[in-house]
């Protein structure tokens, strides 16, 4: 049995198929196309969805505090949270105290949709045919990259 090249000379880093860039891009996509039918049915897209897992893990967070959890700028926050706000998921509140901060809170809809967003996680479970620790470790690297990856 063959082991894997550990050397960039050995290893063409140039085909597309040995780019971790590229790697991470089209299981995003492949994600992605997972995910859409299930949240079709809870009327979310994609961005919507990680938008609405941050506010069920803290609601009432600024936008700001929302947009760097999510690295998000606010170009592309504001319109994904005005679209929440028109399907009733969420209301954005001035601060009393600074109107320029602005509040995101989930409406009762929007906590209501928790319970009927539970399973999608599962089927990422079922299509990736890994353990939840196996899934637990990838994330964790995953993680660990992109920290490195910010920080460089």
């Amino acid at each position: 049995m063959r082991s894997a090249p550990t050397t960039l000379a050995a290893h063409d880093m140039q085909q597309l198929d040995n780019q971790l860039c590229f790697a991470m891009y089209s299981a995003s996509l492949a994600m992605t196309r997972l995910y859409k039918p299930l949240l079709e049915k809870l009327g979310l897209t994609y961005p919507q969805y990680i938008v609405m897992l941050a506010l069920w893990e803290r609601d009432g967070v600024m936008v700001s505090e929302l947009g760097e959890r999510l690295s998000l700028d606010s170009g592309t926050l504001t319109p994904l949270l005005k679209r929440l706000e028109i399907g009733g998921f969420v209301a954005r509140v001035r601060d009393v105290a600074d109107e320029r901060r602005v509040h995101v809170t989930l409406t009762a809809v929007g906590r209501k949709l928790k319970a009927r967003a539970a399973g999608v996680p599962a089927c990422l479970l079922a299509a990736s045919q890994c353990s939840v620790p196996q899934l637990v470790q990838l994330t964790q690297q995953i993680q660990t990259l992109r920290d490195r990856i910010k920080a460089a």
